[in-house]
């Protein structure tokens, strides 16, 4: 088919026809003849290499002399033409001719990748998106790419798009969950079909790989990265950086940046730090054939979930001015309990630079828990990241960067020194647990006991510590009457002197305060083990030692060797070896009859009793402990060697009166004498009857056959009412046949076993027969309430 437009003609082919193909009648559609296309020495005239037409002169016809491909000839411009100029000659004569040539469907959709792979989580959400390697087709028009095609799934449903340049990219959208126990990989396969007849299509296989709980997809933080680069950049120029996160931990939260591959050629010009998502230059960039390059960025995070976010990139010329960093604020120290996304300083950026030049980017160089928040353009807000901890970062430089879009992009450097100040967060903790401390006992008063410490590893007034003692009872006293704490070096004082007697371990809590507002505070108990110490002598229960009476005990001069004569029993309220008790014979009147036992005190005959013994027998026993050094205490037991009651009551009353009794006596007598003779006189002759009457019922009890138990009334005052005694106490010994078989009984008040002697012979045995039912005892100790000669 031609046309005519004047003296020029346009023609319409299809690419691809074969050589030597017609395409039109060149003679006919110019009115001109064969003759004068010879005559003229008619021509193609074109300033190409490639001659795509010739002209037959002879039949005036245009024919196809090369191969015309179109996708060559034009790429993806349309429509496609070529131009020339049919010269005659005789006279000159120039015909334009255009020859348009029209696609035909001779190339089928291809993709760059002839296999793809996703890693997909199970948890991923219906609807989630993602995109596919766009497919390439030559052709244009009808013929270029129409439509994609997802098969051979179930799960999976295909979206397409068309980007501003009119090229087609899909995506796959999840609509049916995913289940990795039941399909753990899916195979697909992507066909892109052109719009030709027949059709044609190419095909890529995806992989599905089905990963398990991963239910957060990356979140790129713009949807648009825009920047500028100087044509003919250096390889490596950094462009700008895209930014993702994802609210997932561990390795489901690390993402990796890549650059879709989309229209042929363009993605090639970029490269991408995968950990950053930093963009470089890759090769050089030419401003006259791409003046805005726009790319798609795809963040995928270790579970196979993946965003994509759109780069636009604006190519121009020349960038000579660094980012400017002026400080509007900054505020040092900030209290560590300042909670995250506190404002320290506000900073403002500029660029002298006009268009993209001027656009910056900022961000905190390194690690520290600080980050870069932009709320008004070119203003930037300096936040906290995290909370602060002062003990474990307690000042640090934060240095900001500042970098424009130019290539090379240009940045400053601003570094802030801040301090972070502290709170009183720390409590104070002991470096021991519960103290354990001793002291002996009959401590002086002020000695130190042990010292307990803690730490706090706040500062300042924070960390000054105090120690005090947590108010109790003990016994009925405060805690604060036994020890002390020195407050400022927590050392424990004793503030009296400890009885191990009395107290034998004594528990309390000491707290450490510091001087925060409000303070904190830790305990720690203590434990204090009083020692015990040899500061008490023996006491000795039995005999008991009076002071104006002695204790007899008698032996019978027919008693056996062995005979039990009686028992020192002692106690000694110490503990340990400190209240072990030996016994020893210190003196006796006769040391070759008796002995003591060592560890229990029986004073035993040692040799049977002769009748030259005498019948006064004075021991003396000490009672010694264990301890270091030791202590002792000394008995005097006194022994009547008797058969009979007279016997030792006629030796015992000779013995002189006490001192007192005697003083007693003399004054009452100068008083008699002094008032008047006759009353000395009537005394006298009362003192005699009453020996008398003594005398005899003393013979009475000696012919009664009945054995001799003394008895020892509750009350007991001598003739002159001195010496009284307002309760008196004794012990028993209760007797068996045999004396060495004998057992103690002790402490028993007012015991009526004792025979009570009065010094001047009178009122001794009057109750004796009102007291019979006592006679059926058997032996009893005799108490003779008098002075013993020394």
């Amino acid at each position: 088919m031609a046309s005519r437009a004047g003296a020029q003609i346009r023609y319409s082919i299809p690419e691809e026809m074969k050589r030597g193909s017609l395409v039109g009648n060149v003679a006919q559609d110019l009115g001109l003849d064969l003759k004068r296309l010879r005559s003229g020495r008619a021509r193609i005239v074109t300033g190409e290499n490639i001659q795509y037409a010739e002209l037959k002169t002879d039949k005036g016809t245009l024919v196809v002399h090369e191969r015309i491909d179109r996708e060559q000839l034009c790429g993806d411009l349309t429509p496609c033409s070529f131009t020339f100029e049919i010269l005659l000659e005789n006279p000159m004569e120039l015909h334009p001719v255009t020859i348009e040539v029209l696609d035909v469907n001779d190339n089928a959709p291809t993709f760059q990748n002839s296999h793809l792979e996703f890693e997909i989580s199970e948890s991923a959400a219906l609807g989630s998106r993602f995109t596919l390697e766009s497919a390439d087709d030559a052709d244009v028009g009808a013929n270029a790419l129409q439509n994609y095609i997802l098969i051979e799934n179930d799960n999976f449903v295909l979206k397409q798009h068309i980007n501003p340049d009119g090229s087609k990219y899909a995506e796959m959208v999840l609509q049916k969950s995913l289940d990795r126990e039941e399909q753990p990989r899916l195979s697909l396969k992507l066909l892109a079909v052109d719009g030709g007849s027949p059709p044609r299509s190419g095909t890529v296989n995806i992989d599905v790989m089905v990963l398990d709980v991963n239910d957060n997809a990356p979140v790129f933080n713009q949807s648009v990265y825009r920047a500028t680069v100087v044509e003919n950049a250096a390889k490596g120029t950094y462009i700008v950086s895209v930014n993702a996160s994802d609210r997932d931990s561990g390795s489901n939260g690390v993402i990796k940046y890549s650059i879709l591959k989309s229209k042929a050629g363009i993605a090639n010009l970029f490269d991408i730090d995968q950990s950053t998502g930093r963009i470089y230059v890759a090769k050089e960039i030419d401003f006259e054939k791409d003046k805005k390059i726009e790319l798609r960025v795809e963040a995928k995070d270790q579970g196979g979930l993946t965003n994509s976010s759109k780069v636009e990139i604006e190519v121009i010329d020349v960038n000579d001015n660094a980012p400017v960093i002026n400080v509007m604020s900054f505020s040092s120290p900030v209290s560590e309990d300042s909670p995250a996304g506190t404002t320290i300083g506000i900073i403002n950026i500029k660029d002298a630079d006009s268009g993209d030049n001027g656009q910056v980017t900022c961000l905190i160089e390194g690690k520290v828990p600080f980050k870069i928040k932009s709320n008004v353009r070119n203003y930037y807000a300096l936040i906290t990241d995290a909370p602060l901890d002062r003990e474990n970062l307690s000042e640090c430089n934060i240095t900001v960067v500042a970098s424009d879009a130019g290539s090379p992009p240009l940045s400053t450097k601003r570094t802030f020194y801040l301090k972070v100040s502290d709170v009183n967060d720390n409590a104070p903790v002991f470096q021991r647990g519960p103290s354990i401390a001793s002291v002996a006992e009959n401590n002086s008063p002020g000695v130190s006991l042990l010292r307990v410490h803690a730490v706090d590893p706040d500062e300042n007034q924070n960390a000054r510590l105090s120690y005090i003692l947590e108010e109790r009872d003990i016994g009925g006293s405060p805690v604060s009457a036994y020890v002390s704490v020195n407050a400022e070096s927590g050392v424990v004082h004793a503030v009296r002197s400890f009885d191990y007697e009395q107290m034998k371990q004594l528990d309390f809590v000491v707290k450490a305060q510091d001087g925060g507002s409000p303070p904190l505070s830790s305990n720690v108990t203590v434990k204090l083990i009083i020692q015990d110490q040899n500061d008490n002598p023996p006491q000795v229960l039995y005999p008991v030692q009076t002071g104006g009476s002695v204790v007899a005990e008698m032996v019978p001069r027919t008693a056996d060797v062995g005979y039990l004569v009686t028992k020192v029993v002692a106690v000694d309220v110490d503990s340990g070896q400190n209240a072990w008790l030996s016994y020893k014979l210190q003196k006796a009147t006769d040391r070759a009859l008796f002995e003591v036992g060592l560890q229990n005190g029986e004073i035993r005959t040692i040799r049977q009793v002769s009748d030259k013994d005498a019948v006064k027998q004075r021991l003396t026993v000490i009672v010694e402990d264990n301890g270091q050094p030791s202590r002792s205490a000394t008995v005097i037991v006194n022994v009547a060697v008797a058969d009979s009651f007279p016997e030792v009551l006629s030796e015992f009353t000779d013995f002189p009166h006490d001192k007192e009794y005697n003083d007693n006596l003399t004054f009452y007598l100068v008083l008699a004498l002094a008032v008047v003779s006759f009353l000395f006189i009537t005394c006298l002759v009362v003192i005699i009857s009453v020996k008398i009457y003594r005398w005899r019922q003393s013979r009475i009890l000696y012919h009664s056959n009945l054995p001799v138990i003394p008895y020892y009334p509750p009350r007991y005052s001598d003739t002159l009412g001195t010496g009284t005694l307002p309760h008196v106490y004794n012990y028993e010994v209760c007797r068996t046949t045999d004396s060495r078989k004998s057992d103690c009984k002790f402490g028993r008040a007012g015991s009526q076993n004792v025979l009570i002697m009065d010094p001047s012979s009178t009122g001794t045995m009057q109750r004796i027969q009102s007291e019979k039912s006592i006679l059926d005892e058997p032996d009893s100790p005799l108490e003779f309430i008098d002075t013993w000669d020394k």
